[in-house]
C-alpha cells in the first residue's frame, strides 16, 4: 500500500521545531505590533501558507484579522515563469488603516514578495511586513529580506506543512526533502 511519507528523502524540520518557529515568530509580531487598537491583518498567500498562518494566528496574543491572496509565479511543478500573476486579490476598502503581515511559506527568488510589497503599498497599506516559514537566499534573483524568518534552508526541494509538489504533500506535519525520483519521473 502506498504511503506518502515514503516519497520523503529526509525530514529537515520536525513538528517540534515547527512549533518553536511559529511561537518565536508570533512573539516577534506581538512585540512589533503592541497597540491592539491598530488593525493588524495577517495576509495569507494561498495555498502553501495556510497551515503556517493557521498555527501562527493561534499564537499571536493581540487581535488580528485574516485575509487571503493567491499569487502565482510558477507554471507547474518546479519551473518558474518569472511573471507574477494575482489570481485572488485583496479586496478591502480599509487598506489604508491596516498594518499587514504577509504570511508566506517559502521565499526563494524574492520576485513574488518584492512585487507584492510594492503592490500593497500602492494600494495604500499603512505598513507591510513579511513572515516566511522558510527562506532560500541562495536562490535570490532580487534583493529581498523577510522581516520574520522561520528558518534559512539550502536549495532543497521541500514539501510538507503546506508546501507542495503538484498539489501533494501539503498535509504532512513536517517539512521534508522530496526524493528526486518523485519529480524527475518521465
Amino acid at each position: 500500500m502506498y504511503n506518502i511519507n515514503d516519497d520523503i528523502d529526509y525530514i529537515i524540520i520536525d513538528q517540534n521545531e515547527i512549533d518553536k518557529i511559529v511561537t518565536r515568530i508570533a512573539a516577534d509580531i506581538d512585540r512589533d505590533y503592541p497597540d491592539p487598537e491598530k488593525k493588524l491583518l495577517l495576509l495569507c498567500i494561498l495555498k502553501g501558507s495556510v497551515v503556517f498562518m493557521g498555527d501562527l494566528m493561534k499564537k499571536i496574543r493581540r487581535p488580528v484579522e485574516v485575509d487571503f491572496m493567491r499569487i502565482s509565479s510558477y507554471h507547474s511543478g518546479t519551473t518558474s515563469s518569472g511573471t507574477v500573476n494575482i489570481l485572488l486579490d485583496l479586496a478591502r476598502k480599509d487598506i489604508s488603516s491596516l498594518d499587514i503581515v504577509v504570511i508566506e511559506d517559502i521565499i526563494d527568488s524574492g520576485n513574488t514578495m518584492t512585487y507584492l510589497m510594492k503592490y500593497l503599498h500602492l494600494k495604500g497599506a499603512r505598513s507591510v511586513r513579511v513572515a516566511s516559514l522558510l527562506d532560500k537566499p541562495s536562490r535570490r534573483q532580487v534583493q529581498f529580506e523577510a522581516d520574520y524568518v522561520g528558518r534559512v534552508i539550502d536549495d532543497l526541494f521541500v514539501v510538507g506543512y503546506g508546501l507542495d509538489y503538484d498539489e501533494k504533500y501539503r498535509a504532512l506535519p513536517y517539512v521534508g526533502v522530496l526524493k528526486p525520483s518523485v519529480y524527475t519521473k518521465q
